[in-house]
């Protein structure tokens, strides 16, 4: 599959079987499960992998584009929050998607970062799964014994005939990936058991074709840990469906991401994980994520940024924030340098970075509403439709998506606060390797691309594994503590 270093780790999975009488209450005992966390951004040499890193981008735009879709169909145009827009699908260029492809031929010896993977098992006698656990969306999907094409070899697949508690439903599950393919099947609800935490009855889809993007992949699917207004299924969620059950001690769960002895704990908190208390802050829920608000960002000490809303993230490896915030946030860091230019030309931002935007290393696949190029750059691109007010529509195909890089001997101190302490970023999990083989300057884990949320950020596990994180549905707060 990819190229791989030695990152393979072992980590566990650990399902809370203790009520706790508040949120930050202490370790209960568990059930742990070895499971797999993915490979860092960087080759085995110290490079930044950025071809890995175009597919991954291109994967977290399309994977909210989708829950945005979703929220509008469930909740209607009005749910989508302030500044928010459905943007058009994002695709990778066919270079970088033909070296990824001979990549995914390689023997696979670890697995990729922004997943943390464990078993899960479907339906009576239960059939076993190995799952993306995923707080930023809300359904749980895997392959079908009918699923077809070369992604879903090595795949486990849920054979619907041989489950007795299988029951199908009306509609159809489908999202769209950025190789142009859909993961896509019917709608059936079953028996899902995760380590003894049992949810009956819960919607999920045994997918019958699954995208290129999965080939190679360890991972069968996905279980989403948000909340049901953004489920293409427009139902509960797993963990949802399970604590109205009665199946769960607590209404909440938390991750601890470390290099070892990682955990998702489900029904509780995990005492041995952290230290002190856990600092709990307010989300909205209004659009069917974990959103923080109130959040500002430092470097080395000095606010960058402030009162922004955060989405909490597990899914996501970076942490993304709008590109006019990112691009003045950089501009505070001494040596800080664009890593690639064209983020301003992708969809739903072009014109806000227009003047630095290599047109002509872009191409143009078909016309759709959502794209607006400026009439200068028509000449350096095929723009087959040329509206009233002189702009191009259409769709680009995806190929950088504005990080930066700065001196590898001189990383800052960058920090996350939601008004108590300030949550450190680790300089390991912060540097993505250097930008070539002299090794001078590092690319950073936070990057600025358009998701179409607005100005909301995105922060995944480069922040999540400087802290342990607790998301309790009860109390509607995300709470961070000190990692023991």
């Amino acid at each position: 599959m990819f190229n791989k270093s030695a990152l393979l780790l072992a980590v566990t999975l650990a399902l809370s079987a203790f009520a706790a009488p508040a949120p930050e209450a202490a370790a209960s005992e568990g059930v742990a499960i070895p499971i797999s966390r993915r490979s860092a951004l960087t080759t085995a040499d110290g490079l930044f992998d950025h071809d890995k890193a175009i597919l991954r981008n291109a994967a977290t735009r399309n994977k909210h584009r989708q829950n945005l879709i979703n929220l509008q169909k469930n909740k209607g145009a009005d749910a989508l929050p302030q500044g928010a827009r459905i943007l058009p699908l994002t695709t990778v260029s066919a270079d970088v998607q033909s070296r990824m492809e001979k990549r995914q031929a390689e023997k696979l010896t670890d697995e990729e970062d922004s997943e943390w993977l464990g078993p899960i098992s479907v339906g009576t006698p239960a059939q076993s799964f190995t799952i993306d656990f995923d707080t930023g969306s809300s359904d749980l999907w895997l392959p079908s014994s009918s699923c077809s094409g070369s992604a879903c070899n090595g795949k486990h697949k849920f054979t619907i005939s041989a489950s007795s508690t299988a029951v199908k439903k009306s509609g159809t599950f489908t999202i769209e990936y950025q190789d142009e393919s859909t993961v896509s099947g019917p709608i059936y609800t079953d028996t899902v058991t995760v380590a003894g935490v049992t949810a009956k009855t819960q919607y999920f889809s045994p997918v019958t074709s699954l995208s290129s993007s999965f080939a190679g992949d360890p991972t069968d699917g996905i279980l989403g840990l948000a909340f049901p207004a953004i489920s293409n299924l427009n139902a509960n969620p797993f963990f949802v469906t399970a604590n109205n059950q009665g199946s769960t001690k607590a209404n909440l769960f938390s991750f601890y991401l470390a290099s070892s002895g990682s955990e998702l704990y489900l029904g509780g908190t995990d005492s041995s994980k952290f230290t002190g208390s856990i600092e709990y802050h307010p989300i909205d829920t209004s659009a069917g994520y974990w959103t923080t608000t109130g959040a500002s960002v430092s470097i080395n000490g000095a606010t960058a940024s402030s009162n922004f809303d955060a989405i909490i993230d597990s899914g996501t490896t970076l942490v993304y924030g709008p590109p006019s915030v990112i691009k003045t946030f950089y501009s505070k860091i001494s040596g800080s340098k664009v890593y690639d230019s064209s983020e301003g030309a992708t969809a739903g931002n072009l014109l806000d970075t227009e003047s630095s935007v290599p047109y002509g290393a872009l191409t143009v696949p078909s016309w759709v509403a959502g794209l607006r190029v400026p009439a200068r750059a028509r000449t350096e691109l095929p723009c087959g439709n040329r509206p009233p007010q002189g702009y191009c529509e259409g769709t680009v195909r995806h190929r950088t998506f504005g990080l930066y890089s700065v001196p590898c001997k001189s990383i800052p101190t960058i920090a996350f606060s939601w008004g108590g302490k300030s949550w450190s970023m680790d300089p390991d999990f912060l540097n993505l390797g250097t930008t070539t083989s002299a090794g001078t300057d590092c690319v950073l884990a936070i990057g600025g691309t358009d998701l179409g949320l607005g100005n909301t950020w995105l922060v995944g596990d480069a922040f999540m594994r400087n802290a342990y994180t607790v998301f309790d549905f009860d109390n509607e707060s995300v709470g961070f503590a000190t990692l023991a």
